[in-house]
């Protein structure tokens, strides 16, 4: 059951996204279709259309096999070491730099939004306490 449950998730999940894709294509829009869909995604889950519990198990499970996703674009880019001779450093430098900026940014903005969050939680349970 489970497995099923995880199987379905997955596909509602693969079906926002393929969704993105289309409207993509459909307004002739220039970001990406899985960017789309994951905006969709997004406003689905910040309207409670879509529910968080409803999509946990699928998604627990995708990002537990990430690396396993990625192997096959790291074989992909070895294929291609002759393009990176020249610029190669060039396109390392730009790789760490824009890796180290998205972890940056990410970390802040974690930190921030539960920060908020705490001091929202110590708010209310001071209320409840008087």
């Amino acid at each position: 059951m489970k497995f099923l449950m995880i199987v379905i998730q997955i596909s509602v999940l693969y079906g926002i996204y393929k969704l993105g894709g289309y409207i993509q294509e459909f307004f002739h829009i220039p970001i990406p279709g899985s960017i789309v869909g994951m905006v969709l995604l997004f406003l689905l889950l910040q309207t409670k259309l879509i529910k968080e519990k409803w999509l946990l198990q699928g998604s627990s499970w995708l990002l537990a096999h990430l690396p396993l996703l990625f192997v096959p674009a790291t074989v992909g880019v070895m294929q291609y070491l002759d393009y990176f001779k020249g610029d190669g450093f060039i396109s390392v430098v730009i790789v760490i730099t824009s890796t180290l900026l998205v972890l940056v940014s990410t970390g802040g903005i974690s930190q921030y939004i539960s920060n908020k969050q705490t001091k929202k939680h110590k708010a209310k349970d001071q209320g409840a306490s008087l």
